[in-house]
């Protein structure tokens, strides 16, 4: 009786790691990803809505190229430990092909954007020819100033950003149709795990077992 009761225990705290959860590094890169889109987004609409002459507006564009590029490493990061550690858990054996295919293209968008935007952003402020700030640091005037060039990058920025929010629009949208329609528990993939519900839960699971 009491092997069988033990043996019952330890199912259900294993319980826990097949609840088709990603792995707990990817939850946390996926939420900083996430953390520092909407810093970037905010402060450069803010400095939008300003004099760009001020000092404050001066301090938002910083802001913004140091997120964005915070968001490049993080994503670089991130594709690091998906191809190498991550957990990912299958998509529920209900989830219509096509929706797969969407939710799949939508992923490897948002990560194509998220490496290209620094980058178009970048360009276009090494090409003003012009010193600039990232983080704390006065960054010298790195290349000659080239308006032709300059103006593609500017344009791809422009771009981009408008793809880029389509994209975050779309995969949020998707999340919450599951959550609230499917309920097939697709967002709850991402979402942390609550040490104090998983505890409770493991508790009335054993006290039902025995």
């Amino acid at each position: 009786m009491t092997r069988n009761s033990e043996s019952k225990e330890v199912a259900v705290i294993a319980l826990p790691r097949e609840d088709d959860r990603f792995d707990q590094i990817s939850i946390f890169l996926h939420w900083l990803t996430a953390l520092l889109i909407v810093v970037q987004f905010v402060s450069i609409w803010a400095r939008e809505a300003m004099d760009h002459q001020s000092d404050l507006a001066a301090a938002l564009l910083t802001l913004h190229r140091s997120m964005g590029l915070s968001t490049w490493i993080v994503v670089v990061a991130r594709l690091c430990w998906r191809r190498y550690f991550a957990y990912l858990p299958p998509f529920p054996q209900n989830m219509p092909g096509f929706q797969q295919i969407i939710a799949k293209a939508n992923e490897y968008g948002l990560y194509i954007l998220l490496l290209a935007m620094p980058i178009t952003g970048l360009a276009r402020v090494v090409l003003r020819g012009q010193p600039f700030e990232l983080f704390v640091w006065q960054v010298p005037a790195l290349l000659e100033f080239d308006p032709a060039i300059r103006s593609l990058f500017v344009e791809a920025h422009a771009i981009g950003a408008k793809a880029l929010m389509a994209l975050i629009g779309l995969h949020a949208g998707a999340a919450l149709f599951h959550r609230l329609v499917l309920r097939d528990g697709v967002l709850q993939r991402m979402l942390p795990r609550r040490p104090a519900r998983a505890k409770a839960t493991a508790i009335l699971a054993r006290s039902r077992a025995e």
